[in-house]
């Protein structure tokens, strides 16, 4: 049996990466092979400037560091680092002496902003960050799209595909899908970047036009945009904002909407698991042709692709919907076995197992 360390945030507070972890977690400690230990870098605060430095998360991350003694009796090394030059070297340590100690080690990058990073970066630092990132043993990403964020620091061979996915209560308690309104939902981190403004625009212009919807708004809110999201659905008549919701209130809301909405042009996104939680429930998926995206969402099969901060088109596409909500059907029904085939946390273990092995 080999022994796994993970290193990376696990909720709370909840995003795409520490839901993943979690789940990561929980799918080796199933398996025979396996025996997990781990390491939560979840910095509490939420805010929109990831990846930042600040001297709190300076502080935060080197009491981190005191736990690097934890690689030493571990066969594998497994981190999801944040992709700026902050997000990687705060790991210095811990890949420093995996390397050192010849550990397996091994990166999930969850996003597409890390090949980006290293061309903007010069000097010492671009130096640094191809060091440290070229002591990892295997990459693993979301999908094909986002294989150039490692190509710079791994060999082919070493690099692997691993599609995200939704927890399984999603998947097995939907409920008979209702069309006789459109209903939208966004579920993410409310953050300019995820495109909740635009929506919020869109909604505001399907109210002047009196089409009749309903909206729901949950995640978290960035503490820099507060103000002006509650004003903006403060006007809104049929929009309302939960909050941060999980588990049962989670399954409830995405079962009571038809289209889900995530208009994102941000700049660390990857793969969100929010699309493949709609999915999964019986969602037409209304997004944005960005990072992996669109290695798993295809025009007019699973949905349809808005432009980046651009509300004029979201709009558009949800009074197409409207006037035909025959395409909400078929596209709904599709996405669920289309997920069932894809995108189970059973499909994830195995192909994360394979790549372990």
């Amino acid at each position: 049996m080999k022994k796994i360390l993970i290193i990376g945030p696990f909720p709370k507070p909840i995003s795409g990466v520490s839901l993943a972890n979690k789940v990561v977690k929980e799918v080796l400690d199933k398996s025979l092979e396996f025996k997990t230990d781990y390491i939560n870098t979840s910095y509490p605060v939420f805010e929109d400037s990831v990846g930042s430095f600040s001297f709190k998360k300076a502080l935060f991350f080197l009491r981190i560091n005191f736990n690097v003694t934890k690689v030493i009796g571990n066969d594998i090394i497994y981190i999801t680092p944040g992709q700026t030059f902050f997000g990687i070297v705060k790991y210095t340590l811990f890949i420093l002496l995996s390397s050192f100690l010849n550990k397996e080690l091994i990166i999930h990058v969850h996003g597409n902003f890390l090949g980006l990073q290293y061309k903007k970066l010069g000097g010492l630092k671009k130096k640094i960050f191809y060091y440290l990132l070229s002591r990892f043993t295997k990459g693993i990403i979301l999908s094909p799209l986002l294989k150039n964020n490692l190509t710079p620091f791994l060999l082919d061979k070493n690099i692997y595909n691993l599609y995200n996915f939704a927890e399984n209560y999603l998947f097995k308690q939907t409920s008979l899908l209702k069309v006789e309104k459109i209903r939208i939902v966004y579920l993410s981190n409310l953050m300019k970047e995820k495109g909740v403004l635009n929506l919020l625009d869109a909604l505001e212009k399907l109210e002047e036009k009196n089409i009749t919807y309903e909206a729901k708004i949950a995640g978290n809110i960035d503490d820099n945009l507060k103000e002006i999201i509650h004003q903006k659905i403060d006007k809104l008549k049929n929009t309302k904002y939960l909050g941060s919701i999980y588990g049962k209130e989670k399954n409830d809301l995405l079962n009571w909407s038809n289209i889900f909405v995530l208009p994102t042009f941000y700049k660390m996104e990857g793969q969100p698991i929010s699309i493949l939680e709609a999915m999964a429930t019986n969602n037409v998926i209304v997004t944005t042709k960005h990072a992996g995206i669109p290695d798993i969402v295809k025009e007019n099969i699973n949905g349809y692709f808005v432009e980046k901060n651009n509300f004029e088109t979201i709009f558009n596409t949800l009074v197409s919907l409207d006037k035909d909500k025959s395409k909400i059907l078929k596209i709904a029904n599709n996405n669920k076995t289309y997920f069932a085939n894809n995108y189970t946390e059973e499909h994830f273990g195995k192909e994360l197992i394979k790549i372990l092995q």
